[in-house]
């Protein structure tokens, strides 16, 4: 599947995960929670997963975020650097964050720094109901976003 045209963006939020799959569903919501409120300068891309194609908008921008949802004990949201990987070599559909930069990196010209954002999970059965963590989750890096977002002068 090909990823829609996003225009050039100072910054591109990538949710990723199953929407339905219960709390695996964070990254998507939060990116669609963004472009709900269609911020000059911000793109927001929902998807299942990262993907080789996915390179070419990453390249474009100046800085990404991807969002996704993450198991485990740690339970508050995480925001954490992510470099490309030492090497664009993919083997699979599916692609970790480091790769996709480092596609972007070899194929395009451009890794722009990027942030991976983690929103604690703990349901992951079929439906769309949330946990009350990953709602909070949620919300939170809706505000983190807002806060890395390019500022507008009026």
């Amino acid at each position: 599947m090909t990823p829609p045209s996003l225009p050039e963006a100072a910054l591109l939020v990538i949710g990723y995960g199953n929407t339905v799959r219960q709390d695996d569903q964070a990254g998507p919501l939060v990116a669609e929670k963004i472009a709900a409120l269609a911020l000059p300068g911000v793109c927001s891309l929902a998807c299942a997963q990262l993907s080789p194609e996915h390179a070419e908008v990453v390249a474009l921008a100046q800085c990404v975020v991807f969002v996704d949802a993450q198991a485990g004990p740690d339970r508050q949201i995480n925001l954490q650097p992510v470099l490309p990987g030492d090497s664009s070599q993919v083997t699979t559909h599916a692609v970790e964050p480091q790769t996709l930069l480092a596609l972007a990196r070899d194929v395009f010209g451009h890794a722009p720094p990027a942030w991976l954002l983690t929103i604690p999970a703990e349901l992951f059965g079929f439906g769309t109901d949330l946990s009350p963590l990953t709602q909070l989750g949620i919300e939170q890096a809706v505000g983190m976003v807002l806060e890395m977002a390019p500022q507008t002068k009026p």
